[in-house]
């Protein structure tokens, strides 16, 4: 039909239009997406056989809707794409401030205007991207920005009484009519302005200024929590939540694929970066990885979380780490390389909440740590396990010789390597291909690797040793130097450090 043509209660009568709710636009929508095998919640990854289809059940039961879980897990987002399952225009009566239907008029304002002009009473047509209202529940959220209150300059400037229905200001949940409309971060919400909601969940009534005014409101309620709060901030009261049909509990993704899926869709990288910056899929998942081992470390809060936006953060900041890098050495292109990772400290500091001993071990020293345990973590999935090689073996043991021997007897030897955050690709290559038995080990285990693949894994290969406690690695001046375990335990200076005794100073 062409909305563009009908402008009043008539021509929607001829028609023969039928109103429906917005629970039933969004039941009718989501039935016609579940048939024609659609996405229903396109770029939502990791949540397909769990979170997606709760929320499709609650949909298809015209439920209200309490997303439950930690903080980056994509509640407000499934929220917001909503919007796609409603009808994408919808008739109202027009000035209406609360979307009134044309068939069902609540306000006075609209009752008023049907009664003076009948089937001329003129409509407007609202686009389903103006029928979503959402407000972070904060402590100085009052009942009159929600539900509503008296316009004293209205009734003053109109000549009405406070008892008239005509000097309410309508808060943001009446003028959220025949739409849907969120609150994030629920438990926020002061008990008492939860207490208003209670009406309007089940009964439809709204009472302002101690006037009750009957307005049986059409909306699709979503509320959004974390768990934390139930303990820390507040509560959502038990009256509340009895009204609330289907919660729903999120989740961090399972697996690195689908964190990689995520990261991949979010970050922000700029054009420029794209042409210079090459991100293999080794650093893809070591930033992955950190969030991983965030989320299982005894120093990091685990009711807080660790929100997917960690590694978004660290991915557009190890690409802007290699690209600083290119404009500094004048290179057309580069690649991320890992200790282009050291960069992404501020990225983690900022997002993880630490408990106690976290805050006693310092935010950056936990930070480092963090990508030390990515390292290592990841290591064993690409290169034989150097735990299996520590302990002496016979030859029946069955366990080959150990292929780290080569490389770990260059560095006993007294040889060292000094990497500079700040080297040209092509001096950092020189230095690497020194290691004896460097070259050699990656060839074995990667022999279709290319010759920017090669000198990344040789790199990855010494980040990795030093963190099975093979070589030492130490941050000196601007600089990351590696040698043999035993030679830099005998030879510390008040002017070197180890992993474990980085502080904020390094990383600025």
């Amino acid at each position: 039909m062409d909305i563009n043509n009908i402008k009043n209660i008539g021509q929607l009568r001829e028609i023969n239009y039928r109103s429906k709710s917005v629970k039933e636009e969004l039941r009718d929508n989501l039935i016609k997406k579940i048939s024609k095998k659609e996405l229903t919640f396109p770029g939502i990854i990791g949540y397909e056989d769990s979170v997606i289809p709760d929320v499709e059940r609650a949909l298809l039961s015209r439920h209200n809707i309490l997303f439950l879980g930690l903080r980056g897990q994509a509640k407000t987002r499934m929220a917001r794409q909503m919007i796609e399952l409603l009808d994408e225009y919808i008739p109202v009566v027009e000035g209406s401030e609360v979307n009134d239907d044309p068939f069902n008029p609540l306000s006075k304002y609209a009752r008023d205007l049907v009664l003076e002009k009948g089937d001329e009473t003129p409509i407007s047509w609202l686009h389903r991207s103006n029928r979503y209202g959402e407000k972070l529940a904060t402590p100085d959220v009052s009942v009159a920005d929600l539900i509503g209150d008296i316009d004293p300059i209205k009734a003053a400037n109109l000549k009405l009484s406070y008892a008239d229905e005509k000097v309410i200001h309508y808060g943001i949940i009446p003028r959220s009519n025949r739409g849907i409309f969120v609150i994030n971060e629920l438990p926020d919400l002061q008990a008492r302005i939860q207490v208003s909601l209670f009406n309007i969940l089940e009964e439809g009534d709204l009472q302002i200024r101690g006037f009750k005014l009957r307005l049986p409101l059409d909306i699709m309620f979503v509320f959004t929590a974390n768990p934390e709060d139930y303990t820390n901030r507040g509560a959502i009261v038990t009256p509340l939540k009895d009204r609330i049909e289907s919660q729903i509990l999120t989740h961090y993704p399972a697996s690195i694929e689908n964190a990689l899926f995520i990261t991949e869709q979010e970050a922000s990288i700029h054009n420029d970066q794209f042409k210079k910056v090459n991100v293999s899929d080794l650093i893809k998942r070591l930033i992955e990885q950190v969030s991983f081992e965030a989320r299982a470390s005894e120093f990091v809060d685990k009711k807080s979380g660790v929100s997917a936006r960690l590694t978004i953060a660290a991915y557009e900041n190890a690409v802007s780490a290699a690209e600083r890098r290119t404009l500094i050495n004048k290179e057309k292109e580069t690649q991320v390389w890992v200790s282009d990772l050291t960069g992404i400290i501020p990225s983690i500091t900022g997002k993880i909440e630490l408990v106690y001993e976290g805050e006693q071990e310092g935010p950056y020293q936990v930070a480092y740590n963090l990508l030390e345990k990515a390292i290592r973590s990841q290591f064993i999935k690409y290169f034989p396990d150097p735990e299996a090689y520590k302990k002496k073996r016979n030859k029946e043991s069955g366990i080959e010789e150990n292929p780290y021997k080569t490389i770990t007897r260059w560095f006993d030897t007294g040889n060292h390597l000094d990497m500079s955050f700040g080297l040209k690709d092509e001096e950092k290559i020189q230095l690497l291909y020194k290691v004896d038995g460097l070259f050699g080990l990656v060839k074995k285990y990667f022999p279709q690797a290319n010759s920017k693949e090669n000198a990344l894994l040789m790199e990855f290969v010494l980040h990795g040793l030093s963190t099975f406690s093979l070589i030492s690695k130490k941050v000196i001046e601007g600089k990351i130097e590696f040698k043999d375990l035993m030679g830099s335990m005998l030879n510390l200076s008040p002017q070197s450090f180890s992993d474990e005794e980085l502080d904020e100073e390094d990383f600025q």
